[in-house]
């Protein structure tokens, strides 16, 4: 700690991360206020949330009669039953007035004829209790995600928060088990910095980047995760891993659920479209766990196209061209940038792609961490929330719906300002620091400054996410993850021998990717212990050696702690909330998977 200069700030609320969830919260923080910072590693409007495409759940009824009781029923089969039902009955409630909300912040939408809101069906939303298919997702053609992402980031400028942009949070600062604030590093000028705070919200996003296939951006390293786990504290349903159907066929690009709402479909060598087999009612509108296991079965045995037959086609040159250009723009540009395809006259070729984390940091409904606490599953961890895909509400269980995200991201980002506001009155007096605060952070960040091995960072993150995407893919065995277990244990080892070549402080990307490549790694471990305890079938866990989901025994939140030092995993429980916040729904109880 002596060797560096640590700046210190003060505020009555931290924020980590400035995505959909980061500024949204921030928002509803200003607007309480409380001095906030909010800390973030990239700007803000390179957030990941930018690439969110297809749109936003909520049952505005726009399209034809709705009902937030039906998103609720249908998020809660989506999620496999593992989902809490009092906090996917808060986001389905809460959904329409969430919209009207960015929509008076200034989301641009997309329009009817009449002038509402534009929706369009997406996988798993259904009227009437799963009857028939629904239009439920509001979009702003297929670049939701930058028109809320840019409009939130526009709120946050009038409400002039604090932002300390390009700054990589390096840990929690905790005692006592109360979390107190959060270290970082400045990559612009190499500073430290200390920031004490009342609350500290991660909002983080996920850690898609452990595996070598995925539709998330290099910066999705699940930091905030990783402090959580080095603060001692568990994360939640981490061998839940879901692969969107449609990445683009070597790159990993995303192609949005948004462009089968549109009609777009997926068929094979044959030409057969296959999921009439696999959902007849759905169809290619099937939840994305369904309609990936339906792709990979389908090349495992042998109707994949291509010249290795080893992915399938996804037809939009059947649609409208001006419907691919108006809905659609972009697209239809990422296929022809990434695939040489125009999609007027060729098909894309996709494959299943790993997308998003529904695990992560366990929480309540208004964002407050979790942990197990003698009898009490539900022990508020003080000082500490964490929100979106870094957070394990749990309104996506074991399998998220499309376009629950961005809905996730707003409500809970709201819900947390909220709460925030009832916790915490602007000004309060902040109790001194402890006099070693932060040094386990800097210790970290100085070993591997110095670390002079002779394996590069990218030679050992490679070998972790090729045991990753063969090992924990979107079919597992037994076999197959404990020889996943061993492999990684085995590049955790190679971690001993890393060595970095830059020893600057300023823009150290090195330093940065290694760091990361360490928060990746404890998460990496996490997932692959948690899918091997797992002996079921459950949403985005998809076992051939157990291949019915078994609600007798696995009904329950797996809990993944990890001791750094010792690389040792271990697993506890937490019990799924089966109940609902009100009389005006029932308890849903699990039933038979069908789709």
């Amino acid at each position: 700690m002596a060797a560096y200069d640590i700046i210190d700030h003060t505020y009555d609320v931290v924020v980590v991360g400035a995505g959909g969830a980061g500024l949204r919260a921030v928002v509803g923080l200003a607007e309480a206020g409380l001095s906030t910072a909010c800390l973030t590693k990239v700007f803000p409007t390179r957030s990941h949330t930018v690439a969110a495409q297809g749109g936003i759940s909520a049952a505005l009824g726009n399209m034809g009669q709705d009902d937030w009781r039906w998103h609720m029923y249908d998020t809660v089969k989506g999620a496999d039953w593992l989902g809490d039902q009092d906090a996917i009955e808060y986001m389905c409630k809460e959904g329409p007035a969430a919209i009207i909300e960015l929509e008076h912040y200034g989301v641009p939408f997309s329009r009817t004829e009449t002038g509402t809101i534009y929706q369009r069906a997406f996988g798993g939303m259904t009227a009437e209790y799963g009857k028939r298919i629904i239009q439920r997702t509001c979009a702003a053609a297929d670049r939701t995600g930058h028109a809320i992402l840019h409009t939130l980031y526009q709120q946050s400028i009038k409400h002039d928060v604090e932002f300390y942009v390009e700054y990589f949070s390096l840990g929690l600062i905790m005692e006592n088990g109360v979390c107190r604030g959060v270290m970082a590093w400045n990559l612009d000028d190499g500073s430290l910095h200390r920031f004490r705070a009342h609350l500290v919200i991660l909002a983080t996003g996920g850690y898609g980047r452990a595996y070598f296939s995925a539709t998330s951006a290099h910066t999705c390293t699940g930091d905030g995760n990783a402090m959580v786990l080095e603060a001692g504290l568990p994360l939640q349903d981490v061998e839940f891993v879901q692969f969107h159907p449609t990445g683009i066929y070597g790159s990993g690009v995303l192609i949005t659920e948004g462009a089968r709402g549109e009609g777009g479909f997926l068929v094979n060598s044959q030409g057969e479209r296959y999921m009439e087999r696999y959902a007849p009612n759905a169809k290619d509108l099937a939840s994305r766990d369904v309609v990936s296991r339906a792709s990979t079965i389908e090349i495992r045995e042998g109707r994949g196209v291509g010249p290795n037959k080893d992915h399938v086609f996804l037809h939009l040159d059947h649609l409208d061209p001006k419907i691919l250009e108006e809905r659609l723009p972009g697209i239809s540009e990422s296929a022809h940038v990434f695939a040489g395809v125009d999609v007027t006259r060729q098909p894309i070729p996709v494959i299943p792609t790993v997308h998003y984390n529904m695990g992560g940091i366990p929480t309540n409904y208004w964002g407050e961490v979790l942990i197990k606490k003698g009898d009490n599953p539900d022990h508020v961890v003080p000082g500490l929330m964490a929100i979106g895909e870094a957070a394990c509400v749990s309104v996506h269980g074991a399998n998220r719906l499309g376009s629950n995200s961005l809905l996730d991201l707003v409500v809970f980002g709201r819900a947390a300002g909220i709460r925030a506001a009832q916790l915490v009155k602007p000004g309060t007096p902040h109790k001194n620091l402890p006099k070693n605060a932060g040094d386990e952070a800097v210790a970290k960040f100085d070993y591997y400054r110095n670390v002079k091995g002779k394996l590069p960072t990218a030679t050992i993150r490679l070998d972790m996410q090729r045991v990753m995407q063969a090992n924990c893919a979107v079919f597992r065995t037994g076999e197959v993850m404990d020889e996943g277990v061993k492999k990684l244990e085995g590049v955790r080892q190679s971690m001993s021998e890393i060595g970095i070549k830059d020893r600057s402080l300023i823009w150290n990307s090195d330093l940065m990717e290694t760091i990361e490549l360490d928060n990746l790694m404890q998460q990496a471990i996490c997932t692959m212990h948690a899918a091997a305890n797992r002996k079921e079938s459950r949403g985005g866990h998809a076992r051939e050696d157990y291949k019915d989901r078994d609600d007798a025994n696995w009904m329950k939140h797996t809990l993944v702690s990890y001791d750094k030092k010792t690389g040792k995993t271990s697993i506890d429980y937490r019990p799924v909330h089966a109940y609902t916040l009100s009389d005006e729904v029932e308890y849903i109880p699990p039933k038979a998977r069908t789709y």
